[in-house]
């Protein structure tokens, strides 16, 4: 099983925190699919990311294009995980614990100000944790990127 990375933002917002960890990735050589749950939502973000500094230009696209196997970040609604791919869910989409395996990272993001996000980032945690997946719990509430807690892998229903 792979390492789900819950991220509880609490004073950065997604469009802040995304790029941070998509370029840290990148820059390790992973392709990342990027799964949120409203179309229009992941074209805003898609456009945030192209506005952003020259200096720190994230390759990406929006799915639906014709080099959406080339890209190395790949904004989506839909639930189709290529191969080999990270993922990051934003905005309550939904991460399946098979999902897990075999994956670099799996990132959860979700807005601590917004109490339906954050119970439903604890479904995420019972539900992946309890299905054995290794997962980490960071949060920024300090003002710099913490681990406030880590479950390790176990075997289901263990």
């Amino acid at each position: 099983m792979g390492l789900a990375l819950f991220y509880h933002l609490t004073r950065s917002p997604l469009e802040a925190a995304m790029p941070m960890i998509l370029s840290r990735a990148v820059g390790q050589g992973w392709r990342v699919v990027v799964r949120g749950t409203d179309a229009e939502r992941m074209a805003w973000l898609d456009e945030r990311l192209w506005l952003g500094p020259d200096e720190g230009f994230l390759p990406h696209g929006l799915a639906g294009g014709p080099h959406d196997d080339l890209q190395p970040v790949l904004l989506t609604v839909a639930g189709d995980l290529p191969e080999g791919a990270s993922l990051m869910a934003v905005e309550g989409a939904e991460v399946a614990p098979a999902e897990c395996a075999g994956r670099e990272r799996v990132w959860i993001l979700f807005d601590g100000n917004d109490a339906a996000a954050v119970a439903r980032a604890r479904e995420l945690w019972s539900a992946l944790t309890g299905a054995g997946v290794k997962a980490q719990y960071w949060s920024e509430e300090s003002g710099r990127w913490a681990m406030k807690t880590e479950r390790p892998a176990e075997a289901a229903g263990a």
